[in-house]
């Protein structure tokens, strides 16, 4: 493969990129291309339209090479005209992909075919990477993810754009419903005429969120890499769940260092103490009074209660005393509340394998992840090469995503009457009962 043809390949790849990049910024907001950026589109086709004609010229010398007698048969040739540029799944990719890193080994041509030019297909060197896995197939695998997690598309997502690897943004200091902290500060004032009146302002801080690497890595065998279809289903299904499950996790659990800060690490948690006398690993219908009491006003139509299964017979159970009987305060779905889902004060139950035990905090969360941010980037980045584990005969297949999160609150929120200690927030969870 010749050396300009890669570099042109490459260069033509990173162009579309580019402009690609370009175009999805204005549209995520909602504008029309400014003056800089048309400019920019402008010399993006302007380089597009010199290097087609170079790379047509090197394909017809490498054509003609090949019709030489004694040329390699497995030298490959990019294609141009279009037949059979596709894979049929991420396996087959995958074998193909193992096929051109061994030693003698033949590139398949789809490889280099017209499709590559957008999803940036080739690296330009097996040695120094491999094949860069196809933007479709990263987006199946992501679209996966997305559709395997739970929390994930309850969240705030904000995706980032070129040149930049998070977001800082404004927002209003408020802490406190009291007189004088309302939008940080702003007050006003009955006053006579001629009288003064003290001059207030809203106070600003800023939200700051950077982007975080999330990584995945994968082995695989020659043996394991002869049975495409089964590679296929393996690799997917488990990086997509993986990817998934994790941040899933770290949005309850996150430490914020490295990774997504999680509700329960919060400073906008509120947390609810246990009933005096209450027992260890339980939970009682006063438990779910006090809860839904300190949940923010505005997120009593979003939020969802967050729960481990292993709390369902307690749910189950729970009733409010009335007079000598007791209505139940938890409703199964189909039963009394004729919904599809399990519900607690007519929102939703959702079963999240990250929540914690009975008993412990985190093991029942209300959660507005309307107010949860969760920037991301590129989408599912893979690549793949054979000689990380050449001396084991394995492939290694390599998957990130660029993401983070955290709450949009920075504090839980005092309300005008009822001081500190009946703080309200999107975030509520039940303290340890021990």
């Amino acid at each position: 493969m010749s050396t300009l043809w890669q570099r042109l390949q490459q260069e033509k790849s990173e162009l579309v990129v580019k402009g690609k990049a370009i175009l999805d910024l204005a549209e995520s907001e909602d504008r029309e291309l400014t003056t800089e950026e048309e400019s920019s589109l402008d010399t993006i086709d302007a380089r597009m339209k010199a290097i087609a004609p170079q790379m047509e010229r090197v394909e017809r010398q490498r054509e003609s090479e090949r019709n030489q007698p004694g040329a390699a048969e497995g030298d490959p040739v990019p294609r141009s005209d279009g037949a059979g540029d596709d894979f049929r799944n991420l396996g087959e990719f995958f074998v193909a992909v193992a096929h051109a890193g061994m030693p003698g080994g033949r590139v398949d041509p789809r490889l280099y075919g017209p499709s590559a030019d957008a999803s940036g297909l080739n690296s330009g060197s097996g040695a120094d990477g491999g094949f860069l896995v196809r933007t479709d197939f990263s987006t199946a695998l992501l679209d996966k993810a997305r559709e395997q997690s739970v929390l994930l598309p309850l969240c705030n997502r904000i995706p980032i754009g070129p040149d930049a690897d998070g977001i800082e943004a404004p927002y209003i200091s408020e802490t406190s419903r009291a007189s004088g902290s309302r939008w940080g500060g702003v007050r006003v004032y009955r006053a006579a005429e001629a009288d003064s009146v003290t001059a207030t302002k809203p106070k600003f801080e800023k939200f700051k969120l950077e982007l975080e690497d999330l990584k995945g890595l994968c082995y695989a065998t020659e043996r394991q890499l002869r049975d495409a279809t089964a590679l296929e289903s393996i690799i997917s299904n488990a990086f997509a769940s993986e990817f998934s499950f994790a941040i899933d996790d770290e949005i309850i659990n996150g430490t914020g260092a490295g990774q997504c800060e999680g509700i329960l690490n919060s400073s906008a948690l509120v947390s609810v103490a246990a009933e005096g006398g209450q027992e260890a690993a339980t939970i009682v219908a006063k438990n779910i009074i006090n809860m839904r009491s300190r949940v923010w006003a505005k997120s009593r139509s979003r939020f969802v209660w967050l729960i481990n299964q292993d709390i369902e017979p307690e749910l189950h159970t729970m009733a409010l005393a009335v007079g000598v009987g007791g209505v139940p305060v938890f409703m199964p779905a189909g039963g009394l509340s004729a919904q599809p889902y399990d519900t607690l004060y007519a929102r939703p139950v959702v079963p999240v394998e990250q929540c914690a035990t009975l008993g412990t905090v985190g093991d029942i969360i209300a959660a507005d992840l309307s107010q949860y941010i969760i920037i991301e980037k590129d989408g599912l980045q893979s690549a793949s090469s054979m000689h990380v584990r050449f001396v084991y005969d394995e492939m290694t297949f390599k998957f990130r995503m660029r993401i983070n999160g955290k709450p949009k609150w920075r504090s839980a929120l005092t309300p005008y009457k009822g001081g500190a200690t009946k703080t309200t927030s999107p975030f509520v969870a039940l303290a340890t009962r021990s």
